[in-house]
């Protein structure tokens, strides 16, 4: 830049202050727009974000609805059951899952690992019986910690798999149950029977 560049900038640059110290008033009615303008902004993002929890709590689902799902549908829907619930919920589901499809800390506390077998035929479809209750027994406590293990499908239970469960605290959710807890207001621990207490402190 040349010297009678520098001189023209350094001019306007001075001219400027100048400006902005005769009219500070500006200054402060610009600061003021700006400032009601991020309260604005903040004000819309907590309404947004309210408005999303009323919704997540009034999620419900029908098992006809639930029957057309994909699958991996099917595990985020579980999931978005969690969240209604007051639950902090994760999709865990995909390869390396560890048999671990979804993942939640309830409200007080209580660390849940939900398996979920999803039949396209919904009760005609293949049950789910104790090979799979095996495979879940062997990952969720040892691995993921969990102090509620969760078997969730839209179908239904072999014969041995009640009892097998219920001699490994492994919680059943079949067609029946699922289908009062994805449509009605409860949360799953209400739902079922023999859930473990909370932990202390909550989430």
């Amino acid at each position: 830049m040349t010297v009678v560049g520098v001189l023209v900038v350094v001019a306007v640059a001075a001219a400027t202050i100048q400006w902005l110290l005769l009219h500070w008033w500006l200054l402060l009615i610009l600061g003021v727009a700006a400032g009601a303008g991020g309260v604005f902004w903040l004000h819309r993002r907590q309404q947004l974000a309210q408005w999303a929890q009323v919704q997540a709590r009034a999620l419900r689902f029908t098992l006809a609805q639930i029957d057309g799902l994909h699958y991996d549908a099917f595990e985020v829907a579980i999931r978005d059951l969690m969240i209604r619930d007051g639950c902090k919920a994760t999709k865990q589901g995909g390869r390396g899952d560890d048999g671990c499809d979804v993942l939640g800390i309830d409200p007080q506390g209580r660390r849940w690992v939900l398996q979920c077998k999803h039949r396209k035929r919904g009760p005609e479809g293949k049950p789910v019986g104790v090979p799979e209750l095996q495979v879940l027994n062997g990952t969720a406590r040892q691995i993921h910690k969990a102090d509620v293990v969760v078997m969730v499908t839209n179908g239904r239970m072999t014969r041995t798999a009640a009892p097998w469960a219920k001699n490994q605290k492994i919680h059943l959710v079949d067609r029946h149950v699922l289908g009062e807890w994805a449509a009605g207001a409860r949360p799953l621990w209400e739902v079922l029977d023999r859930i473990p207490p909370p932990r202390r402190g909550g989430m």
